[in-house]
């Protein structure tokens, strides 16, 4: 049997994921790929299979990738075109090199036309690309993080203490990123999976104002919500230093690490009742229960969104 490839290391998803996975299996059956050579050093310390890669070009791609049955595809942090085309050079790369499978971090209800995120479409290209080519795949479609919507609660309650958004009474089963990188680890790992949809939620559904709730419960705050209009929340990102999209400069040390673009239009989506899927895929795949908001709530300092990390490639 041919290694467990896991790309994105030099990200939060991705280095997650591979410490759980060399939890999972003996590490001469994986390798590690990154942009960034220093996220790479303590794996190669350890003796683990490890390649710079630039999936903005092909160079070299599938010479890395050979060797391995299986590659874990970390989604992009840019939107748009740009994601498409490092994504298809991925899927190519990985074909070329012989791997059979492809697991890959996509977005609840991806597949929707009506869904109006706009990070829906490079996930559904990117699977719909997958399955075009041939190559099996399980395909993640991961709930919102609830580390986002923990970082933006703190920073409401550094203001004027109400947290206002354009997902009004949408539901969203919140996910710990944590539990979506045990997911990719767990599904890399297992030989169950052929063809496969799976979605990572949370424990359970829950409005923003639920949400909240939890929080000033754990944390004795007094955080209260307030739906705006979609324009609304885009004037209140631009004030941040917030990017409209992924190609625009973000401002140094922001609490947002993602374009406007994807968080209002997440936020409308959330709104639409279009992010509302709840399943217990998350257990079947990795025996465990989703951690609860509750608990990340009551160990907040490991919860946070953290920095934006791969910027380009």
């Amino acid at each position: 049997m041919g290694k467990l490839l896991l790309t994105g290391i030099d990200g939060n998803l991705g280095k997650q994921a591979a410490d759980y996975l060399l939890e999972l299996v003996d590490k001469d059956k994986v390798i590690f790929c990154s942009y960034d050579p220093t996220a790479l050093k303590e794996y190669e310390k350890q003796g683990i299979e490890t390649h710079v890669t630039n999936f903005n070009k092909m160079d070299g791609l599938a010479d890395a990738f050979t060797g391995a049955d299986k590659l874990a595809l970390i989604s992009m942090p840019f939107v748009g075109l740009k994601r498409q085309r490092a994504h298809k050079n991925v899927i190519d790369a990985a074909k070329e090199a012989g791997v059979k499978q492809i697991i890959y971090t996509s977005l609840v209800n991806a597949a929707d036309e009506s869904n109006p995120s706009v990070e829906k479409i490079d996930h559904i290209y990117t699977e719909e690309y997958i399955k075009r080519i041939g190559l099996d795949y399980i395909f993640l479609r991961n709930s919102q993080y609830a580390e986002a919507m923990i970082t933006n609660y703190f920073t409401y309650v550094k203001g004027d203490g109400v947290l206002k958004n354009s997902q009004g009474d949408g539901k969203m089963a919140y996910i710990s990123r944590k539990d979506c990188a045990k997911a990719v680890a767990f599904s890399i790992a297992s030989n169950e999976y052929q063809e496969a949809i799976l979605n990572i939620n949370g424990p359970e559904l829950m409005t923003i104002s639920e949400f909240i709730a939890i929080g000033n419960r754990v944390t004795g705050n007094h955080v209260t919500y307030e739906e705006i209009t979609d324009e609304e929340n885009y004037a209140i990102f631009d004030a941040m230093g917030v990017p409209r999209t992924t190609d625009g400069e973000f401002k140094e040390g922001s609490e947002a690490p993602f374009s406007s673009d994807g968080m209002v239009t997440f936020a409308q989506a959330i709104r639409l009742g279009k992010m509302d899927v709840f399943t217990d895929d998350f257990k079947k795949l990795t025996g465990q229960d989703p951690l609860t908001v509750k608990y990340m709530f009551e160990h907040a300092n490991q919860f946070q969104i953290g920095n934006r990390h791969s910027k380009d490639n």
